[in-house]
């Protein structure tokens, strides 16, 4: 099997982009790991990724995201430069964020480690 990193990623953003947890979850390997500033450090295990994007949704249902380009990188990885803006369902405060995400695949072409840095 050819390996896409980027159609990988493109993917990947598609299954958030509006949330869907199955599509999400279809993306990562059982022991992915996601290191991220927006969840505090380092999530480890498909199930505890997916659970914090669900609670992650469940606060900001609205969020808007749009990568502004993707680069393949060496190896089975690509690295997207993102933005987005959301609303917080608690608070009402709208939050508009930029970043570059690293992603890295195995030879199935799962997610995994995904490496989060805001700009």
């Amino acid at each position: 099997m050819s390996i896409d990193p980027v159609a990988l990623v493109r993917r990947y953003h598609a299954a958030l982009q509006p949330y869907d947890a199955s599509l999400a979850a279809a993306c990562f390997a059982p022991a992915a790991v996601y290191v991220s500033p927006g969840v505090n450090g380092r999530i480890e295990g498909r199930g505890a990724i997916i659970a914090a994007f669900n609670a992650y949704f469940a606060e900001y249902p609205d969020q808007q995201a749009e990568d502004t380009r993707i680069d393949r990188l060496p190896g089975l990885a690509a690295c997207a430069h993102w933005r987005l803006a959301a609303t917080s369902a608690t608070t009402g405060l709208r939050i508009i964020r930029h970043g570059v995400e690293t992603v890295r695949f195995n030879a199935e072409g799962l997610i995994i480690a995904v490496e989060v840095e805001e700009l």
